[in-house]
């Protein structure tokens, strides 16, 4: 018999795979583990990743707020930038770049497809004032 589990987000993310079968995975900073499926975990940011952007070849990702204030960028695309307060929930495109400036500490729940997501180094020149 299956048993409910319960997770620490601190320590892991939930990997759901195309069965929809959850396991778990170490929770870590950019790159996270590449799941096959979805990823659901909780950010805990108090400021800005130190990455260029990230995107998510694989499908959308959806981030939704849940305190704290934050600003999503598009780094490659002409789109405007999205403020994010408590309550926001954004589906950031499948394929953009893109990056979360942290203005006050947030929580941000996510659900970021993969496994193929990608992770770019910080490059000023590249990233809208």
């Amino acid at each position: 018999m299956t048993e409910a589990r319960i997770v620490d987000p601190d320590i892991n993310v939930i990997g759901i795979d195309h069965n929809l079968a959850a396991t778990e995975h170490p929770n870590r900073p950019d790159p996270g583990v590449p799941v096959d499926g979805l990823t659901f975990g909780i950010a805990v940011m108090t400021k800005t990743a130190p990455h260029g952007g990230e995107r998510h070849p694989d499908g959308d990702e959806v981030l939704y707020v849940v305190d704290g204030r934050a600003r999503l960028i598009f780094t490659d695309d002409p789109l405007p930038d999205v403020d994010l307060q408590p309550g926001a929930v954004v589906i950031v495109p499948k394929g953009l770049w893109h990056r979360v400036e942290i203005l006050e500490p947030c929580h941000i729940v996510y659900l970021t497809p993969g496994p193929n997501g990608e992770v770019r180094p910080r490059d000023l020149r590249r990233i809208k004032p």
